[in-house]
């Protein structure tokens, strides 16, 4: 998958992937990782997401990266935010207030510019990438984040062979396996199938959406 691809979509405004209110693991499980009013969540594939106003508005200080520069903008100018901007080495990095976000590759992301992270929150990014993908994802951030740092991991599971991902489906043992050695525990799965009929419409036989603590010390 290449950047040109959510680059299109950005430019087509096909994405569905939005939520237009903050999401309801987040709210739900946010204080299981127990950071503290002041310090950094870092949010990977942030689009425009609202998620970043809320955790904002619980005190904390917002670092999210996003590869498009329509998202970034419309970011800022929806929730009537005036950003100031600057180059930084790969990156453009957008700031207001206690919200930035960092427009580029989140595989150039350096060991520096995320050095004071304590936590992340990552709704989108992992079952955005495919397969082949995840493992390195994965590794780059390990590598360059701070060696303690918490996760609100949200991912979404059904059956791959159903529907044609983005969103990918990410599975309990995936998750296990990617984060092997981290400090997991799943928070809550969500039946959407239950919940919403539609997903039955589009011929999945099952659907849910689950808030995982991922930590390591």
């Amino acid at each position: 998958m290449q950047p040109g691809f959510w680059h299109d979509k950005w430019e087509r405004r096909d994405i569905g992937f939005h939520q237009s209110v903050p999401n309801e693991l987040l709210r739900a499980h946010w204080p299981a990782l127990g950071l503290k009013s002041g310090e950094r969540v870092f949010v990977p594939l942030a689009g425009k997401s609202l998620d970043m106003l809320w955790l904002a508005g619980e005190g904390l200080r917002v670092l999210g990266v996003e590869l498009s520069s329509l998202a970034c903008e419309a970011f800022f100018a929806e929730n009537g935010l005036t950003p100031t901007r600057r180059e930084e080495g790969a990156f453009t990095r957008w700031s207001c207030a206690e919200i930035e976000l960092l427009c580029g590759d989140v595989f150039a992301l350096e060991s520096a510019q995320l050095a004071d992270v304590q936590g992340i929150y990552d709704r989108a990014a992992l079952i955005a990438l495919p397969p082949e993908m995840r493992r390195r994802y994965v590794e780059h951030l390990s590598g360059a984040l701070p060696a303690a740092v918490r996760m609100l991991l949200i991912t979404l599971d059904y059956e791959q062979s159903e529907r044609q991902g983005p969103p990918f489906a990410v599975s309990a043992d995936e998750v296990r396996a990617l984060y092997a050695g981290w400090d997991l525990s799943c928070l809550q799965t969500v039946d959407l199938l239950e919940r919403d009929p539609r997903y039955r419409e589009r011929g999945l036989s099952r659907i849910s959406d689950c808030a995982w603590r991922v930590c390591r010390s």
